[in-house]
């Protein structure tokens, strides 16, 4: 196989990273236009992701947030992006590094951005680098959306290996 020096899987995965950027650029000047809303999961001890001590003792692998409704503050710079958000009433400001997403969610229209897991623990600090997996960095594609819990104020924790969870691709069912 082909040594690929002009690394298309990085070029695309920054692409595609450019539209999550993109998307949350406009939100934060306009708003949320009609039923959009997103779900944005990321690695939670990524580096240069900031969590209050509390959510981190939360979620201390990955969190997935959603802005809605209850969002405040929306700022987008090139390498991350800052938000308010309530948990359980108490208000909390996030710091999120688009290399630590892992998954960016629009229910709305079913569109989805997966990045392959692998990219944002290795930019960890507390994990070394891994060799970049010859696949595709990111894929668009629909995926199933996160459950909110009963309060409405943040999604169930993510299910953990072994707990039985299974990602499905909506796109299995659709009659082609």
């Amino acid at each position: 196989m082909a040594t690929d020096h002009i690394r298309y899987d990085v070029l695309a995965r920054d692409a595609l990273r450019g539209v999550l950027r993109r998307v949350l650029s406009d939100a934060a000047v306009h708003g949320l236009p009609g039923e959009h809303h997103f779900f944005i999961t990321f690695v939670s001890r990524a580096e240069g992701v900031k969590l209050s001590p509390r959510l981190l003792a939360q979620y201390p692998e990955e969190m997935t947030i959603i802005l809605q409704h209850q969002f405040w503050d929306l700022v987008v710079n090139e390498d991350r992006f800052e938000v308010g958000l309530s948990f359980g009433g108490v208000p909390e400001r996030l710091i999120v590094p688009f290399h630590a997403i892992k998954s960016f969610f629009d229910p709305s229209v079913q569109f989805g951005l997966q990045f392959e897991p692998s990219e944002a623990i290795a930019e960890t600090p507390q994990s070394p680098k891994l060799p970049a997996a010859p696949a595709p960095a990111a894929v668009a594609a629909p995926l199933p959306a996160p459950a909110a819990d009963s309060s409405g104020d943040k999604p169930a924790a993510p299910a953990t290996p072994g707990e039985g969870a299974e990602v499905v691709r909506l796109d299995r069912f659709r009659k082609k």
